[in-house]
């Protein structure tokens, strides 16, 4: 007797999918860059250490992160600095920031951080070598950085609202790698396991960065006040990300990658016609989805936006969530190819 062949869903037309107003409004996925370096942190086990972190009461000076993987060690190497306010831009032509960032190979020594020191602060200006993996700056959120030192200060905790409205405490301006200003080139990383995956070596300073700006907003309201000083809540402190400029540098490299950005996208879009093919799911894993719909739910109610058309997108974002909670409180999910019914129903009319 012949097996019956499975069914198959093709991926959805590229006319439609790669207009720009669809490419523009994707959500992160499990095949995101940042995703892929977590799960990887995590599966491997890497180690976190902070072996340098000599900061004064005006915020200046210099610390190192390591990150420690099963065969090889990264260091972030963080310089700080006591930015005036009317320096402070995020236009590619200013020459002073409040953070300057170095990914660097390994672990160090002295005269690394000394050379690094009369560089990495000049960003453009300066020049690294092929020990240094990436280059990056970030500058303070004038909304929230001083309230949040205030208030930590103090012994208080800030008001949530007014993280929500940010999402965070620092933003890049600029991550540079690949070559750029004397780092590493490609070739030198392109073997490792863990740069693999696109843009793993921008994605770890990231990461790292992250959690310099949380311990340096910490280690300032202690400086400031050490009898009533606090750390930030765990339940507000896992509320920051990093934010970040326009990503302008992004528009050019596409342009010139045509067949990288067809890629991207056709891995995502066969993922998703693996699963549309699916012919059934377990009940449990039909209840996670509906769990996961429902926090997707919830989470969109918390975005804000000032701008009049992105606010309009996000009531649309919603009142849509609220039709997909009403269809999964009846829908059968669990046979029938139950997700491309989902996605037939929700393409539309």
């Amino acid at each position: 007797m012949q097996a019956t062949p499975p069914t198959t869903v093709p991926p959805r037309d590229p006319n439609l999918v790669m207009r720009l107003s669809r490419l523009g409004s994707f959500h992160q996925s499990r095949l995101s860059f940042m995703r892929i370096l977590l799960r990887r942190l995590k599966a491997e086990s890497w180690t976190f250490s902070r072996p340098h972190f000599q900061i004064d009461a005006r915020g200046v000076g210099h610390a190192v992160y390591t990150a420690q993987g099963p065969e090889r060690a990264y260091s972030l190497i963080a310089f700080a600095n006591d930015l005036p306010p009317e320096k402070r831009s995020d236009r590619v032509i200013a020459t002073e920031w409040d953070a300057t960032f170095t990914l660097f190979d390994g672990i160090p020594t002295p005269a690394d951080l000394d050379r690094l020191s009369q560089n990495v602060p000049r960003q453009e200006a300066g020049r690294v070598s092929e020990q240094e993996l990436s280059l990056s700056r970030a500058n303070r959120s004038v909304r929230l950085w001083d309230y949040v030192v205030d208030c930590l200060a103090r012994g208080q905790q800030p008001d949530q609202a007014r993280i929500d409205d940010v999402g965070y405490l620092m933003r890049t301006t600029a991550v540079y790698g690949s070559g750029k200003f004397g780092a590493a080139d490609r070739e030198k990383t392109a073997h490792r396991d863990e740069f693999q995956a696109p843009f793993q070596i921008e994605m770890l300073p990231a990461f790292l960065t992250r959690a310099f700006v949380m311990d340096l907003v910490e280690h300032l309201a202690a400086l400031r006040a050490p009898e009533t000083a606090v750390p930030l809540a765990p339940n507000l402190r896992r509320r920051f990300g990093i934010g970040n400029s326009t990503g302008l540098g992004m528009a050019p490299f596409l342009l010139n990658h045509p067949a990288l950005l067809n890629n991207w996208i056709a891995a995502r879009e066969e993922a998703l016609a693996r699963i549309h093919a699916l012919p059934g799911a377990r009940p449990e894993a039909a209840q996670s989805f509906r769990d996961f719909a429902a926090r997707a739910r919830l989470h969109a109610t918390g975005w804000q936006s000032e701008h009049p058309i992105q606010i309009a997108k996000l009531q649309d974002l919603c009142a849509d969530m609220d039709r997909l909670a009403e269809y999964l409180q009846s829908a059968d999910l669990t046979g029938n190819l139950p997700w491309n019914r989902l996605w037939l129903w929700g393409k539309p009319r």
